[in-house]
């Protein structure tokens, strides 16, 4: 590296906060159903539940250091009632449809279709919605307690309907290594993670929102490097708690807001609270983390 090439790096981390990250970019072309029609989060957001969520983690490693007794001994608050429900995005017009009371049974196909068709074992999974299509994707929404239930296969109820299929066994098509040691897996294409050791599963599988295209959580493997509980964003100003540093500035933390959104993180692992929480109890530094996978969305 050249002297002026130092002189740039240098002078670039001098004017970023001690746990900083680069500016955030301006947020990318929504996510489209089919036809074309953009598509939203398809319940009219209240005061926990905005229509998008954009969490703002850290790029560049945190400030490194040991928490005192007092701060070690505050807990995170818990996120609001309402906050992590299960909002279906669908196309803007219906939306504006159900907040309406017009539509109680979607006749559009939705981007998870085929997918949705398939879990449900419907007799003819081509893709394509029917009447029959929709009552059955409603019922299962109605049970998982989807909004809107109106059939449409969003992403949402396609991620809800695999974490239903990983509970059992979430390695089952072992692409997280089993080792005789703890391993935190953190499967990019299906929004998982889970711990095991070996074919035990210590916790999990739980959902999870990773890094946007631009950011993306950075696959291979990690180790646990810093464990903070009650980390501060000083560049957003921003509550990241139960945060686990695994590389660089991502980590595994919760959020206090919905972690169903089509626009990734800034490459951290965004859980709910509960489960950051719980989550903190099972690792320690030094365990390992896998991360492998592709997420969709932006």
């Amino acid at each position: 590296m050249t002297f002026r090439a130092v002189a740039v790096v240098l002078a670039l981390v001098a004017v970023l906060p001690v746990d900083g990250a680069v500016a955030d970019p301006a947020p990318p072309a929504p996510a489209l159903a089919p036809g074309g029609e953009q598509l939203v989060p398809g319940v009219p957001p209240g005061p926990q539940q905005p229509w998008q969520i954009d969490t703002p983690d850290q790029v560049l490693p945190p400030r490194v250091y040991t928490p005192g007794v007092e701060e070690e001994a505050r807990e995170p608050r818990d996120a609001a009632a309402g906050t992590y429900d299960l909002i279906e995005y669908v196309p803007l017009g219906e939306a504006e449809a159900v907040a309406e009371g017009k539509v109680s049974c979607t006749k559009l196909t939705g981007p998870y279709q085929r997918q949705v068709e398939r879990w449900l074992k419907l007799r003819k999974a081509d893709g394509k919605q029917s009447p029959a299509d929709c009552l059955a994707i409603r019922a299962f929404q109605v049970e998982q307690r989807i909004k809107p239930a109106i059939g449409f296969a969003g992403p949402v109820t396609w991620a809800r309907m695999r974490l239903l299929s990983a509970r059992k066994n979430p390695n089952a098509a072992r692409k997280c290594p089993e080792r005789a040691y703890k391993v935190a897996c953190v499967d990019l294409t299906r929004q998982l993670t889970w711990v095991q050791k070996g074919k035990k599963v210590l916790f999990g599988p739980v959902p999870m929102r990773s890094g946007r295209q631009q950011y993306p959580t950075r696959a291979g493997w990690h180790e646990v490097y810093w464990k903070h509980k009650n980390h501060w964003s000083t560049l957003y100003d921003t509550a990241m708690p139960y945060s686990q540093f695994f590389s660089g500035g991502q980590a595994f933390h919760g959020v206090y807001g919905s972690i169903h959104t089509e626009i990734g993180s800034m490459g951290c692992v965004n859980l709910r609270v509960a489960d950051a929480r719980a989550l903190w109890g099972v690792l320690k530094e030094k365990d390992r983390v896998f991360v492998w996978g592709k997420r969709a969305g932006k």
